[in-house]
């Protein structure tokens, strides 16, 4: 199924003044890094899907700390499967965290003619219907190696919108990231910190990414069950929701035999609830029903399960 635009292609953000900071030596090897990356998106994109595995799988046997955090998570959220079924899935996890770098380059420079080829719409519909009345959309999903090449396929879609992300430490890399994102999702991003101007997005009916899954505090946040175990989980979907008067669109990005299908799930009902904690455990369970079916696919090198109720021991600890 292909989409059908909302409302006119709107006009091209103008890109960001280029600061003279960055144009100093010291930036230099980030300008010959762009380069290449300009140079690989030009290459058949299984190419790029089987040299991003080749690195994955490098990646697997060269740093064994990530290799250990990932077959603790799995053996945490999997324990039906066997231990070789569980380090089928380790390998194959690095394989496509390989191959979402080397879509990067893809969605920040390939031309929309080509990524339709090669994708497929699910429900477009309810996002559309989301839209319908001018009200704000978070814009909800998790993070998988598709995350990046997923964002672009939104707004291919037919949906601009504004990217919510955690400003790099590096000012070269901060400012491409945004520059490129921007050019390829329609609106500016915005620093998550900015919260009065994400809420007044919302109230004025735009539409916002938001990626609640991985908590770097324990402010705002609430242990729920994840694939059955306690999590630290945020609650701040619930607030964005209420403060923007926004409905919640779960959408979900996958990449399935050499082909990229993006899933539009319908607007949350009776959401917020008023019941941060049920709100929190009903994410997370919907998150958990998109990573089975492609459960490779999901972030599973971050240490999800650090963050504990008292009395429980770390399962990252040595």
């Amino acid at each position: 199924m292909q989409p059908t635009a909302t409302t006119a292609a709107p006009a091209a953000l103008p890109p960001r003044p280029l600061p003279r900071a960055l144009l100093a030596p010291r930036h230099w090897p980030g300008w010959l890094g762009l380069g290449l990356l300009r140079l690989l998106a030009l290459l058949p994109l299984p190419l790029l899907r089987a040299l991003g595995a080749g690195l994955g799988e490098l990646f697997h046997a060269l740093v064994p700390s990530r290799r250990r955090i990932v077959r603790i998570n799995l053996r945490l959220c999997f324990p039906e499967l066997s231990e070789a079924q569980r380090r089928r899935l380790a390998r194959a996890h690095f394989r496509a965290l390989g191959m979402g770098l080397f879509e990067v380059p893809v969605a920040w420079f390939a031309s929309d003619r080509r990524l339709r080829r090669c994708t497929e719409f699910v429900g477009v519909e309810h996002l559309r219907q989301a839209c319908a009345d001018g009200r704000g959309v978070l814009l909800l999903t998790g993070h998988f190696s598709t995350m990046e090449l997923g964002c672009r396929l939104v707004h291919l879609a037919g949906f601009p919108f504004h990217g919510m992300y955690r400003r790099a430490d590096s000012a070269f890399a901060d400012y491409w990231m945004c520059r490129l994102r921007e050019a390829r999702l329609g609106l500016p991003m915005v620093p998550k910190e900015d919260l009065k101007r994400i809420v007044r997005l919302l109230r004025r009916g735009g539409l916002v990414w938001y990626g609640p899954d991985q908590t770097l505090e324990a402010a705002n946040a609430v242990f729920v069950p994840f694939f059955g175990q306690p999590a630290l989980t945020l609650t701040a979907t619930s607030r964005l929701a209420d403060m923007g008067r926004a409905r919640v669109v779960p959408y979900f990005p996958q990449r399935v035999n050499g082909r990229y299908r993006l899933v539009f799930e319908p607007a949350l009902e009776n959401f917020p609830s008023g019941d941060d904690t049920a709100d929190a455990a009903r994410i997370n369970a919907l998150l958990e029903q998109a990573i089975r079916q492609v459960p490779e696919q999901y972030f599973w090198v971050h240490r999800r399960f650090k963050d504990g109720p008292p009395g429980r021991r770390d399962p990252y600890a040595r």
